[in-house]
């Protein structure tokens, strides 16, 4: 494990998805809805994957085993996505988002499992730290969003299990192809799922097509995508047990964006879990 690549990697992630997620609300309180915003975050990524494969000397791997496994790994990812969208329509994001939250458990069981990855007694007390934080940070108020039934839960349920399984995918495959590979194929399954994103899109709403709309968005996906990328790289280099818990904090930031830019005093269930994060990125950087 190359200490300084994953974590460069893993630290530009954790930045850039939380400068991401405290901007994302701007266009869609703008009249941007959020399943537009996945078409925009998807066209942001071929930028992103064109760099990436210039960088690489234009060598893309095109063989059965790298087509699959790039292919699952994207549509684990771009797929989750979209079927988030229908949990955060069915129920509640305060019972939503802890689920799925704990993603770095299955991909955590995965890697010891089946790549036989371990930690020492001071990674895997940041591990833990990194765990708990995660759902702490995914804290939301009940009032915000009040409960509609059970219906949520299985579309949660499988995000959670498929982002797991994504992050696992994503190391695995980073022991036989190229990084730039594994982003392209990430690239190409997220557009080919438009369709389904504009088909999702209540189009009877008023959709705001200015500057606070897909041109913002874009500006605010692209770090969502330069994150994603990041994210491969840094799996490249470093293990998955260590890194997808890391990376998983990245709503610390989000949180600290947010009480700049809007005011926002976070509750004390968000306060400790940044307290829990600072000490487990802590623990893991060292």
């Amino acid at each position: 494990m190359n200490t300084r690549l994953w974590l460069g990697f893993a630290i530009v992630t954790t930045l850039f998805w939380g400068a991401w997620g405290a901007l994302i609300e701007l266009p869609e309180k703008a009249g941007f809805p959020a399943t537009l915003g996945y078409l925009v975050w998807a066209v942001t990524m071929v930028p992103c994957a064109f760099v990436a494969l210039k960088v690489a000397g234009r060598k893309l791997e095109w063989d059965t085993r790298s087509l699959f496994l790039g292919s699952i790994a994207g549509f684990l990812g771009a797929g989750g996505q979209l079927i988030l969208f229908e949990a955060l329509r069915l129920g509640p994001a305060y019972l939503v988002f802890p689920i799925i939250s704990l993603y770095p458990v299955v991909t955590v069981f995965l890697s010891i499992a089946c790549l036989k990855e371990r930690a020492g007694r001071r990674a895997a007390i940041g591990i833990v730290l990194a765990l708990i934080a995660v759902v702490l940070l995914s804290y939301q108020s009940p009032r915000a969003s009040p409960a509609r039934g059970w219906a949520w839960l299985l579309p949660a349920a499988a995000v959670f299990f498929m982002w797991g399984v994504q992050a696992f995918v994503l190391k695995y495959s980073n022991r036989t192809m190229r990084a730039e590979s594994i982003f392209f194929y990430m690239t190409a399954t997220a557009l080919l799922l438009i369709p389904v994103a504009v088909w999702m899109t209540d189009f009877s709403q008023v959709i705001n097509w200015g500057f606070k709309g897909p041109y913002l968005a874009a500006l605010v996906q692209v770090l969502n995508s330069i994150g994603a990328l990041c994210l491969v790289y840094a799996l490249r280099y470093g293990k998955a047990i260590v890194v997808v818990p890391m990376t998983s904090l990245a709503p610390v930031l989000t949180i600290i964006l947010s009480l700049v830019l809007y005011g926002i005093i976070p509750h004390v269930i968000l306060i400790t879990g940044m307290v829990f994060a600072g000490v487990a990125i802590y623990i893991l950087a060292e």
